[in-house]
């Protein structure tokens, strides 16, 4: 059975989680810590959602977790934003509807903050991904994306 949670507190099984996942998702990502994943959860802005799969196996809770999503919510002038982040579905989960439950608990979160609209960015190699987006009703924004490195200027 699929559930998606909001993670509220941070443990061990969180931390090994998340180390599984996120490098899946970017190779030259660091692995988050238990501090900087306590920032997230302790933050009014972000939402930490992982999906667990509870086959009733009593496995390690961390190998439970088959996805993960963050949700940013915040105001600025002209309302309130909300951006989607991070979203990975475990190799082993995939094509399961693990993205798809992810993202539609993200979307009421947002919706249920107040939020408008709700933007995300995928790369164009993550096929599925993309595909999974234009299925809920994402739609590609004409715009430029600009990023600056800080770590190197």
């Amino acid at each position: 059975m699929l559930r998606v949670t909001e993670v509220t507190e941070v443990d061990d099984s969180v931390v090994s989680a998340l180390a599984r996942l996120l490098p899946q998702l970017s190779r030259s990502a660091p692995p988050p810590t238990a501090s900087s994943l306590g920032e997230i959860v302790s933050s009014p802005a972000t939402r930490l959602l992982v999906a667990v799969e509870d086959d009733g196996k009593g496995e390690d809770p961390a190998d439970q977790v088959v996805g993960t999503l963050t949700l940013a919510v915040f105001r600025i002038p002209s309302g309130v934003r909300a951006w989607i982040e991070d979203v990975v579905t475990d190799e082993s989960a995939r094509g399961r509807g693990v993205g798809e439950a992810l993202t539609l608990h993200g979307l009421r979160l947002a919706r249920e903050a107040g939020a408008r609209t709700v933007e995300l960015t995928s790369r164009p190699s993550r096929e599925a991904a993309n595909r999974l987006y234009r299925r809920l009703g994402f739609e590609i924004r004409e715009t430029n994306i600009y990023r600056l490195d800080l770590a190197g200027s």
